[in-house]
């Protein structure tokens, strides 16, 4: 198995493991009465499936996010400039701009 996709199903299954954990400390700490909703449901089973499934997708996106963030090569530590240019300077001038000297005047309603 090639090893970036070990590190995604390594990963992924870290996200899934954390969400499990945050989805039971939300119902073992019965945040928004949470609780109470599942073992009084006869969908109670379903909603804490679909809350972990929801919740496992995007801790397993971070999760392989942050992994991916942190490898690193070797070969980055010296400094890489590549070739310097030049920066335009712009010289402003004025321009002359000829002016009626008969102008109309403002009507104001």
């Amino acid at each position: 198995m090639p090893k970036l996709v070990r590190l995604y199903i390594t990963q992924v299954a870290i996200g899934f493991g954390i969400a499990a954990v945050f989805v039971a400390m939300l119902l073992w700490f019965d945040i928004a009465n949470l609780w109470h909703l599942v073992t009084h449901s006869d969908k109670g089973l379903l909603a804490v499936i679909i809350l972990w499934v929801s919740n496992g997708i995007v801790f397993a996106g971070v999760q392989f996010a942050i992994a991916v963030m942190r490898m690193k090569d070797d070969d980055d530590d010296e400094p890489r400039g590549g070739h310097r240019q030049r920066v335009m300077t712009r010289e402003y001038m004025s321009i002359p701009v000829r002016v009626d000297d008969r102008r109309r005047p403002v009507q104001r309603r």
